[in-house]
This record gives structure tokens, C-alpha cells and sequence, in this order.
């Protein structure tokens, strides 16, 4: 019989199940059977990506962004008691999974309450520090008294200095036990013929990811060149609709996104970090507009933009003529390191 691995992306956006992906198709190929366990749009991804493969749904964070990016700490902060409910409540699911479904051991990203003492269990993060402005020590804290629940950390990332993640994943002092795994992606560089001029990728926590979208179609409908849009909101069906020089996608899955961000010369979206390991895998030239408030994406995007790598602004200064700072940058390179699953699955 397989052993069975729970994997527990967080609903935050799509970039947390997206970077599962890799790692379920490692867990298949090494001859363990994944669960999948999750809520809302994440789950709906993963099931998408692999029909064949039981899912269970978890009680959600239920997780909303404000519509002004600097009352979002305030925010969180307000609605900790639910999240904390919310953790309880995962937290019990999932001794109820180990109970009853022979559960061999957990893979858990960013769910807080997804772990057990019965089973090895991982926590998935590139954030080891959580900045939250004048607050990053409190936030980091309460972070790690979560993390010492687990047996290891895995960190999608490289431990040299040349790396992605910068401070948020490589802090001076970290008293886990943490394994770098090197960057996640569900992609593959392609050496294809570029077909679009603009691709932008959408998703994240609304209503900031519904006023990104209403932002960039007012903008980009006096663009010239072809633009291919994926809204980033998951459903039944997927629908296409054309619009002038714009092609509009409700969503895509990984094969169909692979291929047409291959096939685009720049890519526009968010600084989340599970983008920024596929963009920098596929070595795209990107122009990344943080989410407001959001402290990780704002220290991303700011660093590649110090190592030249790639321009950004403000969701509320974008503009079209921003696009021309793309010329006075190099694009995302790759961080080659080749993740050793047979050394990581020893755990289970």
C-alpha cells in the first residue's frame, strides 16, 4: 500500500497551491499517494490538476484585503481572533484525516494548524522573517511559535547569497530546523517563438485583485501590441473573451500557462513570491505591481528592482508609459539548484 501524504496549501491568493504542484508530482513520481487538502479557489486549482487524487476541503482563513493598502495591518490584526479560530478548527480536521484515512506524514504550506505529533510534518514558507513595518519582530515571533510545532521548514530558495527570497527567507538567527530546497516551479522553460507583447497574471486576495484588473484593462486598452489577460479567478469553465488587441482569460491551467508565458515578452502581476520563482525559472522580463499594504510583495518587488532585475511601482501610480522603464532592466534569471526529493522524502 502507498503511503498517503497530506498537502495543505493555504488559500491566500494562488501562489501557495500553485508551488505544490511541483511537489505533488514529486510525491507521485517517488510512490506516495497525496491527499490534497484545502479551501475556496486553491482547492478548485489542485483538483483541476489532478482529478484522479482525493481532496478534502479545510475550514477557511477566509482571508480579505482592504480596499486602502495601509489600513491592511490594522485589519489582520482585527481579525486574528477568527483566524485563530480558524486554526483551531483545521487543527482538529486534521486529526481527524490522521485518524481515519492512515496518514503517513504532512506537507503543510503556510497552514497553521495542519501538523500532528502522530506523523513527520513539514511547514512550507519562504517567509523565516514577516515584515509587518515596525511590528516584523512581533509578526516573526508569532510566526516561528507556529513553525516549532512542525519537524522541519522547507524553504523554497537557495541558502547562498545569490537568491530570491532576500531577507524573508534567510534571517540572521532561525533556531527551526530548515532545509532549503531551492525555488518551486510548476514550469519549464520553453525556447519558443514569441506570439504576445504583454501578458498580465492576476490573483491574489480581492477586492485588491478586482481593482488591479479594472486598473490595468482602462490602461492597457491603449496599448498597441498583443496583450493576453489571465484574470486569476478560478471557475467551473474556463471562457476567453476578445477585446480589441486583448485576450481575456477567467483562468488557465499550468499547461496552457506555461505555454503562453513562454510565448510573452513581458509579463505585468504581482511581486508574490511563488511569481517570482516561475518568472525567474522561465527567465521573463516582468513589470510587478505589489499588492498594497502587503510588506513581503513591497520588499520583493523593491529588491529586484535594486538588482536590476525587474522595474515596479505602486498599484496607484501604474501607468502605460511605466512600461518603458522595462528597457533599463535585465529580466529574471534562474537560480539553478535541482531539488533533491529523494533526500526530502526520507522523512515520511
Amino acid at each position: 500500500m502507498k503511503k498517503r501524504i497530506l498537502v495543505a496549501p493555504l488559500n491566500w491568493g494562488l501562489g501557495h497551491a500553485a508551488r505544490c504542484i511541483p511537489i505533488i508530482n514529486a510525491l507521485i513520481a517517488h510512490g506516495f499517494e497525496p491527499i490534497i487538502a484545502s479551501d475556496g479557489e486553491a482547492l478548485i486549482l489542485l483538483q483541476k490538476e489532478f482529478p484522479t487524487l482525493s481532496s478534502v476541503e479545510l475550514p477557511s482563513y477566509n482571508i480579505t484585503y482592504t480596499k486602502n493598502g495601509k489600513f491592511l495591518k490594522l485589519k489582520l490584526l482585527t481579525d486574528s481572533p477568527k483566524l485563530l479560530k480558524a486554526i483551531k478548527a483545521e487543527k482538529k480536521a486534521t486529526k481527524n484525516l490522521i485518524e481515519n484515512n492512515t496518514i503517513s506524514g504532512i506537507i503543510s504550506d503556510n497552514r497553521l494548524g495542519v501538523f500532528s505529533k502522530k506523523v513527520p510534518s513539514v511547514f512550507i514558507t519562504h517567509q523565516l522573517k514577516v515584515l509587518s513595518g515596525i511590528t516584523t519582530w512581533f509578526s516573526t515571533k508569532v510566526h516561528e511559535k507556529f513553525m516549532k510545532k512542525f519537524n522541519v521548514c522547507w524553504v523554497p530558495d537557495v541558502e547562498d547569497n545569490i537568491n530570491l527570497s532576500g531577507k524573508l527567507g534567510h534571517p540572521d538567527t532561525f533556531e527551526i530546523p530548515t532545509t532549503y530546497i531551492g525555488p518551486l516551479s510548476r514550469f519549464e522553460k520553453r525556447h519558443t517563438n514569441i506570439t504576445n507583447d504583454l501578458m498580465v497574471l492576476l490573483s491574489g486576495p480581492e477586492p485588491q485583485r478586482s481593482l488591479l484588473e479594472k486598473k490595468l484593462l482602462s490602461e492597457l486598452k491603449n496599448y498597441s501590441g498583443k496583450v493576453v489577460f489571465v484574470k486569476g479567478i478560478i471557475e467551473k469553465e474556463q471562457t476567453i473573451q476578445i477585446i480589441g488587441n486583448m485576450t481575456l482569460y477567467n483562468f488557465m491551467t499550468s499547461s496552457l500557462l506555461e505555454k503562453t508565458i513562454n510565448e510573452s515578452a513581458t509579463i505585468i502581476s504581482r511581486s508574490g513570491y511563488t511569481t517570482v520563482m516561475d518568472l525567474a525559472k522561465l527567465s521573463k522580463k516582468a513589470f510587478f505591481i505589489p499588492t498594497p499594504g502587503q510588506f513581503e510583495q513591497e520588499y520583493l518587488a523593491t529588491r529586484l528592482m535594486e538588482l536590476n532585475l525587474a522595474p515596479s511601482c505602486s498599484q496607484q501610480a501604474f501607468s502605460l508609459e511605466k512600461l518603458k522603464e522595462l528597457n533599463n532592466f535585465t529580466g529574471l534569471k534562474s537560480v539553478v539548484h535541482k531539488t533533491n526529493f529523494d533526500v526530502l522524502f526520507n522523512l515520511f
